[in-house]
């Protein structure tokens, strides 16, 4: 598979205002449906917005779907939008598995669908996967998790969604590390389906259970936050070192204050550009497209976190 690197992700949006759009045989822009898991965190906004905005920079017509991390309405916006005539979908799917059919009713419809961030468990469905390499950028962390906690202590792991590729493969590459070292020992690993205020929540009740822990690994960056409030309420800042993914601005902020370790930043801007230049490059007629492209992750800590502050 070929990753995409930041670099490589500019140089994509260079190319963008040197094409000229194509227009449906009536002469009207094609429309371009961009479906997102959830608007519910500023993560996922990113990613929409900045799909949108690449699309319309081509000079189609868009329009974001949120589907709030509920299979169902993810369907149905499938079917709205199919039934209006969208000619290609930027898709980031809520359920490995469940996610499938809804690609594929569109591919029978004749609309290509390039899946962004979130990856579907099938090789001939989506035409195109654009994904952050969570597995290597979650070693990193993992690195950087034992390092810090000297290899010894108690600690406890926040899952993201468990449907969710991402989350298994972002835990797979943390324990792939901090599994070779027995002085680490995991207490309590539960779900906290990549929601602020579900972490917030799960970290009390783990808390009451294990005050003795030495640091939280969470998979993705909103579930640090929430962590981070419950750490703070239960004054163990400092105590509890948290580790997060996604490269969130505020998370970011929270490295360069000290309150948080680490991140793993995602690039969703160059992911949403991927899509949307394969987007226009099928309406050109190309028809062959890499099934998933990898793109990389970089860790944030505090040794370099000021090269990525605002």
């Amino acid at each position: 598979m070929r990753k995409i690197n930041l670099l490589s992700g500019l140089l994509l949006l260079m190319t963008f205002w040197a094409c000229g759009a194509d227009k449906n045989d009536d002469g009207a822009a094609k429309k371009v449906a961009v479906v997102i898991s959830t608007l519910n965190n500023p993560w996922f906004v990113v990613l929409a917005e900045s799909a949108a905005d690449d699309v319309r920079a081509l000079g189609y017509e868009a329009k974001i779907f949120d589907s709030q991390n509920n299979p169902a309405t993810e369907s149905d916006n499938f079917e709205n939008l199919i039934a209006s005539g969208f000619d290609a979908i930027l898709f980031n799917p809520t359920d490995a598995d469940g996610s499938i059919v809804n690609i594929l009713k569109a591919k029978a419809a004749g609309v290509p669908v390039f899946c962004m961030d979130r990856e579907v468990n099938a090789d001939d469905a989506a035409t195109s996967q654009i994904l952050s390499d969570n597995y290597s950028g979650c070693v990193e962390l993992g690195v950087e998790f034992v390092k810090t906690l000297n290899g010894s202590g108690e600690y406890v792991e926040l899952l993201g969604l468990v449907g969710d590729n991402n989350t298994w493969a972002r835990s797979g590459g943390f324990h792939s590390v901090v599994d070779e070292f027995p002085g680490l020992k995991m207490v309590a690993q539960q779900s906290a389906d990549f929601d602020r205020n579900r972490a917030m929540e799960v970290m009390e009740t783990i808390l009451q259970a294990q005050p003795d822990i030495k640091a939280v690994f969470c998979g993705n960056d909103a579930m640090a936050m929430g962590a981070l409030q419950a750490l703070q309420a239960a004054d163990k800042i400092g105590q509890v070192r948290i580790f997060g993914f996604d490269g969130a601005a505020d998370v970011v902020e929270k490295i360069g204050e000290g309150k948080i370790v680490a991140t793993g930043m995602q690039y969703p801007k160059v992911m949403a550009q991927t899509a949307a230049r394969f987007a226009h490059e099928y309406f050109e007629g190309r028809r062959e497209f890499p099934q998933r492209i990898p793109v990389e992750v970089e860790l944030v800590d505090a040794g370099n976190v000021a090269g990525y502050q605002q």
